[in-house]
């Protein structure tokens, strides 16, 4: 029998769900831009840097989606996700 406590924080978790979310959505918007022939890296950092959503296509319910989440969360799951796969 493993005596071994677990100890889990709840922010961490919070944050590894956000995190996953946005790396979904990111996803369904880069397949959403690529379908509909627009160059997805270009169009996504066009909003990020800008907040204008008519850089994000409305196939596929693409705009709605990344507007569900903040820029500056999906900057920072980005960074991060850059950052440890250094």
């Amino acid at each position: 029998m493993d005596n071994n406590t677990i100890f889990m924080n709840l922010q961490d978790l919070q944050k590894k769900e956000k995190h996953e979310k946005i790396k979904n959505i990111m996803r369904e918007v880069y397949q959403a831009l690529k379908e509909k022939g627009y160059n997805p890296i270009n169009q996504l950092c066009g909003y990020l840097i800008s907040s204008d959503p008519t850089y994000i296509t409305n196939h596929n319910n693409a705009r709605a989606l990344i507007t569900q989440v903040e820029r500056e969360d999906i900057l920072e799951a980005i960074t991060e996700e850059y950052i440890e796969s250094m």
